[in-house]
């Protein structure tokens, strides 16, 4: 990667959240998570130089790899010229998710920009039909945020967003070593399984998004006091006796599970 970037005198783009991972046990343990076969479709964002990419397209049917890096999107059309099963498309991958909505019978693998990262797999995961499996690659930090416990600091609205579609099927940490340049922190690599059975209908999906956001929306408060801005207080209190919640309760202390059936019932 060090002779390729100096060969033609290319600087990365910090703000494009470029570190490319080069460690290829990692990478590996990647493809691992991700069971891929013949007949799998891979979307991959940043694929940087390509060094997932390359093993993507001998495990999967079809990938779609995402660069919006014109440097080395260009670079990687010449490298992987005639790659059977690849199509390499420049754009922003985050403009691109809000015009493509449908990804079943998809899989994310992909070392994600840290800039962007979160927001990437929210916009999948809130899809019309979201990815059956991601893999990705993320700030040691924000995969920890996704699999945070209830009560927590880490606990909050980016995971639960997550999970109310996906379920974390684990994760690994990888060194800030293994990656080029090296930033500074340590990054993990998360697996997500779109849920076979959802947690709440489509309709009610806007509603507890709203919900959390409100709930979450001063961390500090009384989550009665906060959702009393959206719903009656009689019928929030009503809500709360049916989930088994205490009035004086904090969001970050409400499961996932009461979250949804407090949606049910204030909605309903």
């Amino acid at each position: 990667m060090k002779g390729v970037l100096a060969a033609r005198g290319w600087k990365l783009t910090k703000s494009l959240g470029q570190n490319f991972l080069h460690d290829q046990n990692q990478v590996r343990r990647m493809l691992a998570a991700a069971h891929l076969g013949p007949s799998d479709k891979v979307l991959e964002i940043g694929p940087g130089l390509g060094p997932l990419t390359e093993l993507l397209i001998q495990e999967a049917g079809e990938v779609l790899a995402i660069e919006k890096d014109q440097r080395l999107f260009d670079f990687l059309a010449e490298s992987l010229s005639g790659a059977p099963h690849l199509k390499l498309l420049r754009a922003d991958a985050l403009d691109h998710l809000k015009t493509q909505r449908r990804w079943a019978g998809w899989k994310l693998v992909a070392n994600l920009p840290y800039s962007v990262a979160s927001s990437l797999l929210v916009q999948l995961a809130d899809a019309e039909s979201p990815p059956d499996l991601m893999v990705a690659t993320l700030q040691l930090e924000v995969a920890q945020r996704i699999d945070a416990a209830t009560g927590s600091g880490q606990y909050g609205v980016f995971g639960l967003l997550l999970r109310l579609r996906f379920q974390p099927r684990g994760w690994f940490k990888i060194p800030a070593s293994c990656f080029f340049p090296a930033p500074d922190v340590d990054s993990a690599c998360v697996t997500l399984e779109r849920r076979t059975r959802p947690l709440l209908p489509a309709a009610l999906e806007a509603p507890f998004t709203r919900i959390v956001k409100r709930g979450f929306s001063q961390r500090r408060k009384m989550m009665l006091k906060l959702l009393k801005q959206d719903w009656p207080e009689d019928k929030v209190l009503t809500a709360f006796a049916e989930t088994g919640l205490p009035r004086t309760i904090r969001a970050e202390d409400v499961s996932l599970e009461q979250f949804a059936r407090l949606t049910e019932l204030l909605v309903k």
